[in-house]
């Protein structure tokens, strides 16, 4: 129980971190937070909504990735590599892809 209750703060603290450090973080979560105001004024199934809401989480969960290897990357070295442009590159397109997919599964469900 120990284990799953410092897993819970290391997790709480990496949030915090994130939030504090990166302005697209803060964004996303500012989109996220928007996002779900309007899911409560939505005519849509409570599946549909939590499809929506999904979307909306998994721009976070990629944006915290994408954060953990830029910090990664830059813990190793702040000097220009093409493999560390590629691994910050492949980050990045993670949230562009989460981006494409709300965007894509929120018009396919409100349409």
């Amino acid at each position: 129980m120990k284990r799953i209750i410092n897993a819970f703060f290391y997790s709480m603290a990496g949030l915090k971190a994130t939030f504090k450090s990166e302005v697209a973080f803060r964004q996303d979560c500012l989109i996220c937070l928007l996002g779900t105001i309007i899911l409560f004024f939505l005519d849509c199934s409570r599946f549909e909504k939590a499809v929506l809401f999904g979307t909306l989480v998994l721009i976070l969960l990629m944006e915290l990735t994408n954060t953990a290897i830029e910090t990664t990357i830059d813990r190793i070295s702040l000097k220009r590599h093409e493999l560390s442009k590629k691994a910050k590159d492949i980050g990045s397109s993670l949230v562009l892809l989460a981006f494409i997919n709300a965007i894509v599964t929120w018009i396919l469900i409100l349409s």
